[in-house]
């Protein structure tokens, strides 16, 4: 299976976006969904392409007028782009990373764990999340059949509106299973919904039984998993939002739906895909044409000059470069990069230590003469670095900009599957152990490491670490310590957990953000989450 390569046109997105972000109605309010496009956009037919690419194109950019714009009225676009606040809300709210200047807006609360509902991170991602739902409900109204026979068009477009349609469902999908997971609950609208309303409010079991229903119902209309055009989403994507649903069924409905995680687990790994040749190419600047465009299932496309923008790997690849190291030219970017900006907590880096994790190739830690633990996060000499992503090709050419890179974001990759299906038929939900086994043991293989697994080692805990090792700052580790039981309370503390520098228990309403208070003043259906 290889997939084709190039991803919707990247001038067509641009275009589209500048289009539908000038309108004045998408702010933070319940009136996010009341967008209009014109009839005359309409007189080409290529304008169905175009905007659906607008819908993409809301996971990337945060404005039209450079990285630094945003098209939501009074939020930052430091402080709302998709990849960069999903990042902050599910890693550097965790174990994993620190964040040196806590002079940036709301990182000093993520990741000390002491946000509140004024946090403008929080509000970003709400924010952002929503006008996805937005842009997509907008795409699905300008595409019902009653619009298409009034505008004449071709059954060949017609055929392919059939694919855009289900990809902006499946999208609006993702932006509830992200209000799901993170919120608990979301300002519910649909496609038919009458605009100008106030929406209903879903919360998780409602939000839980959409996402699934939805996902199921637009199945056929995608096109076959890997089949997509890079950068779009296709069946592999629905079945991999519905894996992780089903594994985190037991937090989010307090029903056990391993079994379930487990099918579309088996139906990943039979669709084609396959690992990377080599684990760091999953995190280079060509991520979208070298081996690792057969893994990576869904990623956040990022381009060092048509799509400029503050990023997940803009701000990791500059960040990770060393206060004292000074590696930003083995890393594709500016020599110094942000000067010690991320580092990892002790927790992190005491996972490589002891055993046969030295060379291996998930292990990126620079430690040099850096003592490991953080005791005052302001101090860019302590704590080790690593060096995961890089604005570098896998043949060594630099990326086109040494600060905006042309790193793609892996949302979703394969190697996560091969750790679901472990996790999944440990608690309970059928596989084989073998197969299990096997699959561990073909992401150490990749890696290098000699020490591979047998039955006697495959623990919950293990696949616990085994997730971090292997994922780690691909914004996945608090939906993990929250499935283990360790998010909250004090059965595991990690540096700054609870804002000690050694880690405090922290109460056990912090699973779920606050609902941002600019949210809640706009919709009077919407209550705060218990304990804001």
């Amino acid at each position: 299976m290889k997939k084709r390569i190039k991803n919707i046109s990247v001038l067509a997105l641009l275009m589209i976006f500048t289009f539908v972000s000038c309108t004045d109605d998408l702010n933070i309010t319940p009136n996010d969904d009341d967008t209009l496009l014109g009839e005359e956009l309409f007189e080409d037919e290529s304008a169905y392409r175009q905007v659906i690419a607008g819908v993409y194109a809301n996971l990337a950019l945060t404005g039209t007028d450079g990285a630094g714009t945003s098209n939501i009225e009074g939020i930052d676009a430091g402080t709302s782009q998709f990849g960069r606040v999903l990042l902050y809300l599910q890693t550097l709210s965790a174990d994993q990373m620190i964040w040196s200047y806590e002079n940036d807006p709301g990182t000093r609360e993520i990741q000390r764990n002491i946000w509140t509902a004024q946090n403008p991170l929080i509000l970003g991602m709400f924010s952002r999340t929503h006008l996805t739902i937005a842009f997509a409900n907008n795409f699905l109204r300008e595409t019902t059949d009653e619009k298409l026979n009034s505008r004449g068009v071709s059954d060949a477009i017609r055929s392919d509106i059939v694919e855009y349609r289900a990809e902006a469902r499946l999208l609006r999908a993702l932006s509830y299973y992200y209000m799901m997971d993170l919120f608990g609950k979301a300002n519910f609208v649909r496609d038919t919904d009458a605009l100008n309303s106030i929406p209903p409010v879903y919360d998780r079991a409602q939000l839980f039984d959409f996402i699934e229903s939805e996902l199921l119902a637009i199945e056929s209309n995608l096109v076959p998993a890997g089949d997509n055009e890079y950068g779009r989403a296709d069946r592999g994507v629905a079945h991999m939002i519905l894996a992780k649903i089903y594994l985190n069924a037991q937090v989010y409905t307090g029903a056990d739906r391993y079994a379930d995680c487990m099918n579309y687990c088996q139906q990943l790994l039979n669709s084609g895909y396959s690992l990377a040749n080599e684990y760091r190419h999953n995190f280079l600047a060509d991520n979208n044409t070298n081996s690792a465009n057969n893994e990576i299932i869904f990623p956040i496309v990022s381009d060092g000059f048509t799509t400029q923008n503050f990023g997940p790997t803009t701000v990791m690849i500059n960040g990770s470069v060393g206060s004292i190291e000074v590696n930003g030219t083995e890393v594709g970017v500016s020599e110094g990069g942000w000067g010690g900006a991320l580092r990892v907590r002790k927790e992190f880096a005491e996972l490589w230590q002891g055993g046969n994790f030295i060379d291996d190739d998930r292990n990126t830690i620079i430690s040099g003469d850096r003592p490991i633990g953080i005791v005052d996060i302001s101090d860019r000499d302590t704590g080790f670095i690593i060096q995961k992503y890089a604005n570098v090709t896998s043949t060594g050419a630099s990326g086109i900009d040494q600060t905006f890179v042309d790193t793609d974001f892996p949302l979703f990759r394969l190697a996560d599957v091969n750790l679901m299906y472990a996790e999944a038929h440990l608690r309970g939900g059928g596989g084989m152990l073998s197969t299990a086994v096997d699959l561990v043991n073909e992401l150490r293989t990749r890696a290098n490491n000699p020490n591979l697994i047998s039955s006697d080692d495959i623990t919950l805990s293990f696949i616990l670490d085994e997730r971090s090792r292997e994922l780690h700052w691909e914004a996945h580790r608090r939906q993990d310590l929250i499935r283990f039981g360790l998010y909250t309370g004090g059965n595991y503390n990690w540096a700054w957990k609870g804002n000690g520098s050694n880690g405090i228990a922290i109460p056990s309403n912090l699973n779920l953000y606050p609902i941002p208070s600019l949210s809640l003043s706009s919709n009077p259906n919407l209550t705060q989450n218990p304990g804001y």
